[in-house]
């Protein structure tokens, strides 16, 4: 089905209750048990200690020093340009009755605060230290003893950011399943082979791959996709692409195992479809390089997607004859919608007796145009997947394999999180989670 069909709305699916969210809660409700050991309850409590926590919380701390120095810098920073705005105001009692100029003196102070922070090259810093200035200085004049009230301020700020971090460090107790093989489509990642990955799933994407979870993508294109895709994201299991038809290590750039088209059968495919006149494009591996060469004068709807495709410098289109008729991978028939449709029905006996599999794709190069793609009957994900678990499982034969998926099309960049976040549920488990599910198999035994 074509995910670009307006006419279909999106499932409803609320939001996961992410680790940031709960940790936010978690560093507030800490802040205010602080409050409460110091005997501050009700109108005293001050706010300042939470929203420093709010702001301060990140969803993951890739480099938990730098992160603090940021949000200790940021505090130091402002607290220092909050001082000494409060100090001017003591010394001039008389600019509380200039409301103006005393708000252009904190627009000023904001300023300050933000270069002093970009000045000593920590840019990272600057918005904490505008926020903590503006803490401490937005009350006056209407504060009693205000440097006093600042001193109070700044530890409640500094509060925030020390629990903000202890927070963000701190994970809980959870164990690493590296014995899970997981099986994703890109076609659940990404609507087409023209567009990104959203930044949120490459991201969680990329923090499973360091983390050293087992991924293994699936796509109907060729290694060239991943180039464009996840150019320096370090695989840590080889790829099955070309629609099952070839496994693929983007590490080491070469091809582990291929199923294709025999030669005495993609001979009968080129007589066949040369004696209907049709043109197609023939893909074969050559050297573990994807060579893609063109048969026949290209149509109309040929050529508009070859304009498109030819632009991509990791893709080689070639003139001439194929290397050799056994390296040929899969033929790809280009045209209508509609006659691609009826060329499939016609084919359907031909592809029978010779063992191939037909698959119709829409060109998303050209709209009301599709692809025909013939294979081996041998040549599919299921085999892939089975063929790349016995390779793994020659140096690791505890594995166990997963196929995660969507249940239907992808539609937006929330269905591509909603199944990395289902991936992370099942390699990175609550150890509490794991303990439950060892107890219901040891009742059941």
């Amino acid at each position: 089905m074509n995910h670009s069909d307006n006419s279909l709305r999106e499932p409803f699916r609320l939001p996961h209750i992410g680790q940031r969210i709960t940790k936010t809660a978690f560093a507030v409700f800490l802040c205010l048990l602080v409050f409460h050991l110091r005997g501050i309850q009700g109108a005293s409590l001050s706010s300042e200690a939470c929203i420093t926590a709010i702001i301060c919380m990140q969803p993951y701390v890739r480099d938990t020093r730098e992160f603090a120095v940021n949000r200790v810098a940021g505090t130091l920073i402002g607290s220092f340009w909050g001082l000494l705005f409060l100090l001017i105001c003591y010394l001039f009692p008389q600019l509380g009755n200039y409301r103006l100029l005393l708000y252009a003196m904190m627009a000023l102070g904001v300023i300050v605060s933000l270069y002093g922070a970009v000045a000593i090259r920590m840019p990272d810093a600057s918005s904490l230290a505008a926020i903590v200035f503006i803490c401490i200085v937005i009350a006056f004049p209407e504060i009693e003893s205000p440097l006093q009230q600042a001193f109070y301020r700044i530890t409640d700020v500094l509060l925030g950011t020390f629990v903000a971090i202890g927070v963000n460090v701190f994970r809980l107790p959870r164990d690493k399943n590296r014995d899970l093989v997981f099986f994703i489509r890109t076609k659940d990642l990404v609507p087409d082979r023209f567009s990104q990955i959203p930044p949120v799933a490459l991201f969680r994407l990329n923090y499973l791959y360091n983390d050293g979870a087992k991924i293994c993508l699936m796509s109907e294109h060729a290694p060239a996709f991943f180039t464009l895709q996840m150019s320096g994201t370090h695989l840590s299991v080889p790829l099955i692409v070309m629609d099952g038809a070839a496994i693929y290590d983007a590490n080491e750039n070469r091809y582990l195992c291929q199923r294709n088209i025999p030669a005495e059968t993609s001979g009968k495919v080129r007589e066949y479809l040369d004696n209907l006149g049709l043109s197609y494009f023939i893909y074969t591996i050559h050297n573990n390089k994807t060579c893609i060469f063109h048969q026949g004068k290209m149509n109309e709807q040929e050529k508009k997607v070859y304009d498109r495709m030819r632009t991509s410098p990791y893709r080689s289109y070639l003139d001439g004859e194929i290397y050799k008729d056994e390296e040929l991978v899969y033929f790809k028939i280009i045209d209508e919608d509609d006659k691609v449709k009826v060329l499939r029905m016609q084919m359907t006996k031909m592809l029978r007796e010779n063992k191939l599999r037909s698959v119709i794709r829409p060109q998303t190069a050209a709209p009301g145009i599709s692809g025909l793609y013939i294979y081996s009957i041998d040549a599919n994900n299921r085999r892939a997947e089975l063929k790349l678990m016995q390779m793994l499982h020659e140096k690791e034969p505890q594995l166990e394999d997963m196929r995660v998926f969507l249940p239907g099309s992808y539609r937006t960049e929330s269905d591509a999180v909603h199944l990395l976040h289902t991936v992370l549920n099942y390699y990175e488990p609550l150890k509490i989670m794991r303990l439950f599910k060892r107890k219901d198999k040891k009742d059941k035994t």
